[in-house]
């Protein structure tokens, strides 16, 4: 790969990478670390990675990143970031989009994340099982499955009200 192609993988796939970082991880910090921890294993590999699979290179480092720091903050709990509990008032607010949110959230992290990928960023099946180390029916599976749960989750009025 050359650098202007390098570099037409920034301006291209940067603003997708950061989407679905920040998706996964929920933190704004640590989504730009992983764009620009991708970014640099593509420099130090640029030899290797021809310019057609970029795009896949990237997001599959996002992807393995992303989990690598998934499962380092499971193992350590700071106070500072801690969940407040809610005081509910008990008013009726509902908005689809935090519901929604939310339910993605009670997810498995590798049923999110196929979900994304999916669904948020359009790739399709191949594409995820190149990015997730999933072959293509384990990521149809996946999805399914998450989509199912995101189903009955919607169903259920006592989460939407």
């Amino acid at each position: 790969m050359t650098v202007e192609e390098y570099n037409k993988s920034v301006d291209l796939y940067a603003d997708g990478i950061y989407r679905f970082a920040l998706k996964t991880i929920k933190d704004q910090e640590k989504a730009k670390d992983i764009v620009q921890d991708s970014y640099e294993k593509l420099w130090i590999k640029h030899a290797d990675v021809s310019y057609e699979k970029v795009k896949s290179y990237l997001f599959t480092t996002a992807y393995h990143t992303s989990i690598d720091i998934i499962r380092k903050d499971s193992k350590s709990v700071n106070i500072e970031t801690a969940p407040i509990p809610e005081v509910s008032t008990g008013g009726q607010y509902s908005d689809i989009h935090e519901v929604l949110n939310k339910a993605v959230e009670l997810l498995p992290d590798i049923q999110k994340s196929v979900l994304l990928l999916r669904d948020y960023e359009g790739y399709s099946y191949e594409e995820i099982g190149e990015i997730t180390g999933l072959n293509e029916s384990q990521v149809k599976v996946y999805i399914f499955r998450a989509r199912l749960f995101l189903k009955n989750y919607l169903v259920s009025i006592e989460n939407v009200i």
